[in-house]
This record gives structure tokens, sequence and C-alpha cells, in this order.
């Protein structure tokens, strides 16, 4: 057995396989481009799963990949444990070999034994396998063809060897490999009561695919058994280093030694250091991907995890934000293997150091409350009432309350807590399971070959229907259907260019065509048929070519203003979504600041001067490395084949895409930006009109200040000259305004001290100040005050349906009246509440009706005030 660092496992991992004939498919994207119900990529075979499930086909049938892993929220929730064990994380790398329909068992355990044992020279007696306990297939390759011991060969016959998608769809037996510790770390074999010790950890789990479960339990085989296996490169790294835990491994040590460094950690085996350095793995590769901190879904979970890792560097005695510091030393660990870390470290330390500072203002004053509640609780447990408040009032998570508790030797009462937040909860723990039927899904096995690059009008032939999710023949007059053609010029949405409408044209009748999807390889024309049409006609498609010539003009447009984005703004610009449409465009991307006026003039002009030049576009099929090579730009996340199709605008733009384009960049006209705004922390969106509906824009704009001229007797050329006179006017007739309020308060004021009355030897003013404005109570009072040398005063007045209320109280008089406690005793007889300085208090009310009798009751209480 050989040492090897982490990097040489993953390759050496990649490289058995692709001698096997495996197609290496590089890490999807931490957010699930197939699967809306699941929080993270938690698994390899997630980016298969429509492979799997034979909604989509590859260009190849076995493949192989180090995927990029988070189970940090939803069903798989792993961190409260990570840091205080030696193989929880937030984010790992899940080595996997998969077959599509290809090999099954007996090819599937061959090469997992021959990686292990001949690759990376595992001793064998050092591993045992489990199987699930009826599989005697996957029994006798072990025993027969391996030649793997009876007694190492462990039936299992729990749900833990039975894997399945959900409750119903593909499922089958597992057999996982387990690398035996040795004697000398307590644990036993899996299957005993010991099994939860570390002596016997499980490393490669293999799942065989064999079945497909129908809702009432049945289960029959699957028409193309499969093959899914999983192995944690954290967890062969530690065998392969001779090392017990994870935190061990030379990734993780260097990572812990750069913690300790920014947070002036001097004990590297403190677990919090394995926080910070487990914590900083996910969340610079969930903002790599597009993740931004937010009070719901992955942004939520996110946000979590920062505030984690923050607490606990803080716990290690950090100064300042620390964390986003750890991005370089994470880079020099990881980043060849994922090159985009170091492309987008820009902006991943600017999301983490803004939300660090962000909570460095909550952390403090949470913490402060949670000690000082901690000292009045009796028993071990935080109720949860208490862990909402902190969470809701203060930003503090239920993970720090109990990280804390978990210090002092308590634990907090989740059940109370979710209780009190269930709303919360839900919005984080949307995910995590795979709740349809997937034997009910609509789902095509036929393949459109699209013809609508060059094509608006094509002939094809229907290949299959459907009407209310159910494979018909014929769809009659007057239905709603889908319609799969073999060959169809309608563009299906996708890559955020919308889908196609148009008309298909049979024998009998005409589908109007509303707008086209994908259904797996198939195009879906989904619409209404007047008249009849009927599998194996032939169609006349027709596409809205007016629509698509708008589409394409707002699509070339959206490549152009991403490069004019990155040429103003900076590189670290990424785009994060778009929406194209026939009548504007949409366009989300990576910044963290509000883009200035002057700036959006620079992209505007940018983008103009290129549909001036007029480059002619060109498109090119190549293998998805050259187009990197090229320097296409692709939008991580975004599946792509191996062959790709590659846009160029003259040598300003390059980028995968496989929309629809104009032929030049002229085609396009005039580029017009309508507006530009923060969606979420650090993405930002604009949005653009094109061609007629930029020139249309224009025109509107300049009606407007045609109008606003003639309403200001001007034209367009002393317009602004105008309406800044106006302003100036404006402001010197605000000003006369409020002398004259001032001067009608005060000579009301004087009038009003007449209607003083003694009290105990205290002179008090009580009046409704009707028709005053309530900004002139606090000058009024102030008057008065000065005019009275020593006295109570109490003034109301109703606008509307509010109350407003003042109490000034001279400070001779402050030790027995004070102005606070006598306006609150007046607003709670109008529905409000107030409070200011024992000389000055004011506050306001919703029961007007109610105002006179709170005034009449004033004097009473000043007389028992100043009894």
């Amino acid at each position: 057995m050989q040492h090897m660092t982490t990097a040489q496992i993953r390759q050496a991992f990649l490289d058995y396989f692709a001698k096997q004939q495996h197609q290496v498919v590089p890490s999807s994207s931490l957010i699930p481009g197939n699967d809306a119900t699941l929080l993270f990529n938690n698994a390899g075979m997630v980016q298969f799963k429509d492979v799997f499930l034979g909604a989509e086909s590859r260009p190849y049938n076995r493949a192989t990949s180090s995927q990029r892993c988070v189970r940090a929220g939803g069903k798989h929730n792993d961190l409260e444990n990570v840091g205080y064990t030696a193989r929880h994380h937030t984010f790992f790398e899940m080595l996997g070999n998969f077959s599509f329909g290809d090999y099954f068992k007996q090819d599937a355990i061959k090469f997992a034994w021959q990686f292990l044992t001949e690759v990376l020279q595992l001793p064998k007696e050092k591993l045992l396998v489990t199987i699930y306990h009826t599989d005697d297939e996957a029994f006798d390759i072990w025993h027969k063809e391996v030649g793997m011991p009876e007694d190492r060969i462990v039936r299992i016959d729990t749900a833990d060897n039975f894997w399945s998608m959900g409750d119903t769809g593909p499922c089958g037996p597992c057999s996982e490999i387990f690398y035996d510790h040795g004697e000398h770390i307590w644990g036993g074999r899996p299957g005993t009561p010991e099994e939860d010790g570390d002596r016997f950890i499980e490393i490669w789990n293999l799942v065989f695919m064999q079945y497909n479960r129908h809702a009432d339990g049945t289960m029959e085989p699957l028409p193309k058994q499969s093959v899914d296996t999983g192995m944690g490169l954290e967890r062969i790294s530690a065998i392969m280093q001779g090392v017990h835990s994870n935190y061990e491994i030379d990734l993780f040590q260097g990572l812990i030694k750069a913690a300790a460094e920014v947070t002036n950690a001097q004990d590297l085996e403190d677990k919090s250091l394995r926080v910070v350095a487990d914590h900083i793995r996910s969340c610079a590769f969930l903002v790599s991907d597009g993740v931004m901190p937010s009070n719901e879904g992955r942004g939520y979970v996110l946000r979590r995890i920062i505030r984690r890792a923050v607490r606990h560097g803080n716990k290690l005695g950090a100064n300042g934000a620390f964390f986003y510091k750890l991005v370089a030393a994470l880079i020099e660990q990881m980043g060849q293997a994922y090159p985009e870390l170091a492309k987008q470290q820009a902006i991943i330390e600017k999301v983490l150091r803004i939300e660090e500072e962000q909570f460095g203002k909550t952390l403090d004053r949470g913490l402060a409350i949670l000690e000082e509640s901690l000292a009045g609780i009796e028993g071990d447990v935080i109720p949860g009432e208490l862990v909402f408040k902190l969470y809701d009032t203060y930003g503090f998570p239920a993970d720090l309350t109990a990280d804390v508790a978990r210090e002092r030797f308590m634990t907090i009462d989740e059940k109370g807590f979710q209780e009190c937040m269930e709303v919360q909860r839900k919005t984080a723990q949307q995910a995590g399971k795979f709740g349809a039927d997937y034997n009910e899904q609509l789902k095509s096995e036929k393949t459109t070959d699209f013809k609508g690059y060059e094509a608006v009008h094509y002939s094809g032939t229907v290949v299959e229907l459907f009407h209310e999710g159910k494979v018909v023949s014929v769809l009659e007059d007057g239905q709603q259907g889908i319609v799969i053609l073999d060959r169809t010029p309608f563009y299906a949405e996708s890559g955020g260019q919308i889908g196609d409408t148009g008309t298909l044209k049979v024998a009998n009748g005409e589908f109007a065509v509303t707008d086209t999807t994908k259904l797996g390889n198939a195009f879906a024309h989904h619409g209404v048929v007047n008249g009849r049409i009927s599998v194996n006609e032939k169609v006349d498609a027709q596409i809205d070519a007016e629509r698509r010539e708008n589409i394409k003009k707002n699509h070339t447009a959206t490549h152009l203003v991403h490069e004019a984005l990155r040429q103003v703004l900076g590189e670290h610009v990424a785009q994060k979504g778009s929406l194209v449409m026939a009548d504007r465009l949409r366009f989300d991307f990576s910044h963290f600041e509000g883009v200035t006026k002057q700036q959006l003039r620079e992209v505007e002009d940018l983008v103009n001067a290129q549909i001036r030049a007029n480059f002619a576009l060109n498109t090119e099929l190549m293998d998805i490395d050259a187009a990197k090579e090229k320097g296409a730009m692709a939008l991580f996340g975004e599946k792509y084949d191996d062959e790709v199709r590659v846009v160029s605008i003259g040598d300003y733009s390059i980028e995968l895409c496989g929309g629809t384009h104009v032929k030049r960049a002229g085609d396009i006209g005039l580029f017009k930006i309508v507006s530009e705004g923060g969606i979420a922390a650090g993405v930002r969106r604009i949005e653009a009109v094109t061609g007629a509906e930029a020139f249309n824009y224009v025109a509107e704009q300049e009606q407007q200040l045609h109008e606003i001229a003639a309403l200001l007797k001007g034209d367009m050329s002393n317009v602004l000259e105008k309406v800044s006179n106006l302003l100036e006017k404006n402001k010197g007739l605000e000003k006369q305004l409020t002398q004259l309020n001032d001067k009608l308060a005060s000579a009301a004021g004087a009038s009003l001290l007449e209607s003083a009355v003694d009290v105990n030897g205290v002179k008090l003013l009580v009046a409704n100040v009707a028709g005053t404005e309530s900004k002139a109570l606090r000058g009024m009072v102030d008057d008065l005050k000065n005019k009275m040398g020593s006295g109570v005063i109490a003034l109301g007045v109703a606008n509307g349906d509010k109350v407003s209320l003042i109490a000034g109280v001279t400070k001779d008089l402050v030790g027995k009246v004070k102005a606070g406690e006598l306006v609150n005793h007046m607003a709670a007889q109008v529905g409000g509440k107030g409070g200011g300085r024992p000389d000055m208090a004011q506050a306001g009310g919703s029961e007007p009706q109610n105002l006179d009798t709170a005034l009449a009751s004033v004097n009473q209480w000043v007389a028992e005030k100043t009894q």
C-alpha cells in the first residue's frame, strides 16, 4: 500500500475507469439541474438521474466522475456533527462509476476489487463486504470469482443494503465494501450491535439498479439493469495516508493550518478548526455555483454554514473578519481539480466577507442574550421558545445555539423550536426527497431532430401524441395535448430562450402550438387541435417567424451584454440566469454593488458599438475540451454534451450556446437598458429591449419629455432648466410655509396660555390643538415652556384617522411629573404608545374619537402625581 495524496487518488480513480472505457464526466454544479425538489447535489448519480430513468440518453453507456456534494440541509443534513466526528462533512467528493444498461454486478464488483487491491494496493485481508441478504448472485461473484472468504461476506437484511430512488421507480440491492482499521480501534462488523464503532468503515457502495417498484409495491425487473457506485474521496484518502480521521488527510491539514493562522489558534487539535476547515469548502463551492446567502432555501443553508464557521472562528480567537481569507488556501488545495474556484476567487471572498461582517453585528448581542438566558435555566435543556427568539430576533441560527449547548453539556428543545418556526423550517427543508411517482411522470423515448437553426418551415411526421398525460393515437377537435415530431423547426425552451409558437398543419386539421419544451430527447409541441391529428401523419410545421426573429435579437444581445458587463465591471461577472423573450431580455449576473448610471451607459455603448460593427455570427460544432481551449464561456451548472455548439461574435464574444441567433450583430438594430437592480445578495438583473421594441421605448421616453415640457410651458431644449427653476421655487415656498406655520403656532400658543389651570400648585395646560400640523407640536411646546417658566403641558391633535400627542414638563418639575409617563397615559386611551425624555415626549394613536377623553383625564393624573 503506497502513500497517495488526495489529488493523486482522485486522478488514479478517473484514469482507471477511463481505461475501462468509461467516459470521464466533470462534476456537475451543487445546484441540481434536473431536480427542483433536491436542495443540493448529494451524490454522484444525481446528474445522471434522468439517464437512469430513461428520460435522457447520452452518447456513452458507462461513465465515471468525481462529484462535489453538499449535505447540510433537508433530509441529508450532517451539519451538527461536522467537526465533532471523524467522517462527517458538509462538503465532500464522491468518486463514482456508472453503467447505463451496459455492465452489471459482475463487472461492477470486478472493477471495484481491481481498483482497491491492484491500483491502490490495499491489503485484501483488510477488506470485507456486505450484500443484501437475498442477493445470492452477488454472493457468488464475491466468493467464487473474486475469492472473498465466506466469513468476510456479510448478509444484511435492512434498507441499508437496498437502495431506491423514491417510493416508486428504480431500486435494487447494494453491496458495500468496508475497510478494517484494526483491532486496536473499538467497533464491530456490519450487522453487529457494535457496528457504529470506528473499526470497520464503509468506503464504497455499489448499487445494482435491478427493479422498477410500482406504487402497489410490486417489483418488475428493469429492461436495462444499471449500476451506480459511490466512494467518499476523503475516506479513502485517510486510509491511503495511514490516518484514522478524514481531518488528518493532506487536504484538511493544509486547510486547518491556514485556519489556525487567520484565527490566531494555538491548538491544532481544536475541534473548531475542523469546523472552519470543513465549512470553507462548502461555502466557497456553493458561492462558486451561484448560491448567495439569504433567508430561504439554499441561500439559508449557506448562511447557516457561514455563521457556524464564524462562531467557531471567534471561539478560536479570530479578530475581525477572517473566514474569507481561507479562500486562497482552499484554491491552493483544490484549485487544480476545480479551476472555477480560482476564476471566481474575488466574488467568493467578497460574498463571505460581507456576510461575515453583517453577522458580526448580531453575533455579540445574540451570545450575550444567550449567556444571560442560560443562567436562569433549570435542567439541561434550552427551551425551544428561547432558541426561536434568538433566531427570529437576533438572526442567531439554532445550530449555533446547539453548539453553545453542547459546550455546556446541554441540549436544545428541537421539537419546541420546530413548532415555533414551522414556516421557516419548511422553507429551508423543502428538499431532500424524490417524492414523485417515477412511473407516472410524463416521458418520451422518441428523439426529435431540430432543424430550426436555419429553417422556420419544415415537414415532419407525428411520432407520438399525449392527451392529459397519457399516450394516445389521435387528438380530436378542441383537445389540448402534446405533439412529438421526428423533425421540427420549433425551438424547445432551454438555456433561457423561450419555446417557439406557430402551427402544425395536417390533412384534416391544424394544431396551434402555444409552447415548445423538451421531453427527454423529444421536442414537445404544446397546444390545441382544430380538426384532427394522428400518429404517423405528415406535418407541415411553421413557426411564428416574426416572433422568432425578435427572440434571436434578444438572445444575441445577452451574449453582447455579458461581455460588456465583464469589461465594465470586472472579470468576476458571471451569468446567473437569463430569460430571452420576443419583447425583451433579462440578464442576471454576479456583482456586489449597485451599477452606476455611468457604468450602465458604458455597457449600452459597448453593446451598440458591436451592433454597429455588424460582425457576422459564427457557429461551430466542436468537442467540449476544444471549445474551452478556444476560450468559449460555459455556464457552470448547465449540462453540455460531448459535442457543443460554439457561438462567436467577431472576436468580442465566444460562448457555448444551443440557442438561435441573428446572422449579423447589426440585425439587432438597437440595444437599450430598461432597468437594473439587485434581486439577491450578490446577484443583479438587467432588463433590456432590442430592435423595434428599443425604438418604441426611446420614442415613448421622448413623448413623455415632450409632455413634461408642455406642462412647464417649455420645449425639449429647455425642459431641464424649467424643472430646475420649478424645484427651486418650490423650495422657497416650502420655507415660507414653515415660517408661517411656526408664527401661527406661536400665536395659538400665546392664546392657549390663558386656559392654563393650577393643580396642586403646578401650572397645567391641556389642549386639543385642532388644525395644527403634528410636526409643529414640538416647537409649540418649547415656546409654551419658555413663556410659562414652570408648568406641565399636554397637547393633542387628530389628523384623519391618526392622533398625535405631546407632553412637556419644565425641568424644575421632572422630579414629580415625567413627560414620558404622561404621554403614555394619554396614548393608551387612543390606541397607541410613545416615549421620549422626562421633559419632552411624543406619542401616536389610531383612535381619534377618544382624543378628548384622553386629554380630559390629564388633570386628575397630574393631581395624583403632585399630591
